[in-house]
């Protein structure tokens, strides 16, 4: 039973070799495994974090009119003579009294026009799906199929070709 001292670093190298090469095997079989079975539950994890995107934009907005809300009522509160001043020529249709203040005369088809423009981006930036390309290519039926045979491949590779080696030993004479 004599093994020299190159065989046995020799031999732990190959182990260490043969582990190594396991677990990235191993590793990506499964994570192709777990792509393939869980495709539909990513995407909607994405959808979700877009949508909670969206609803943070939305808050911020309508804190930002909170605060000037109450900003101008407590102008109001401090100054009630504001409201004749400001409102009132807008609300009656009389002139202001400003005379170097310019008040542009706005039609109800311009104004329309900014609200639709308005609503078509805040539109597009919640339709915008923030799904990574790879995950849209991975949920056709005919990818997942491919990924799942793959991946189970692999992990298949990795316990056959690299799985613990027969240990051997050497016949004494």
């Amino acid at each position: 039973m004599c093994l020299s001292k190159y065989s046995v670093s020799s031999m732990r190298r190959q182990d260490a070799i043969r582990v190594l090469l396991f677990v990235l095997f191993f590793s990506v079989g499964a994570a192709a495994l777990y792509v393939s079975m869980c495709c539909d539950e990513l995407i909607g994890h994405y959808r979700n974090k877009q949508m909670l995107k969206a609803m943070e934009q939305s808050q911020s907005r309508l804190e930002s009119l909170i605060a000037d809300y109450d900003e101008l009522t407590a102008r109001l509160e401090k100054d009630p003579n504001l409201i004749i001043e400001r409102v009132a020529p807008s609300t009656l249709g009389t002139e202001p009294a400003d005379s170097n203040a310019i008040y542009p005369k706005v039609t109800a088809e311009q104004l329309a026009a900014a609200k639709k423009a308005l609503t078509e981006d805040v539109e597009q930036d919640a339709t915008e799906l923030a799904v990574p390309e790879w995950l849209g290519r991975c949920s056709e039926p005919r990818q997942r199929l491919i990924l799942f045979l793959a991946g189970a491949f692999l992990i298949l590779v990795s316990f056959i070709w690299f799985g613990s080696a027969k240990k051997t030993v050497p016949k004494q004479f």
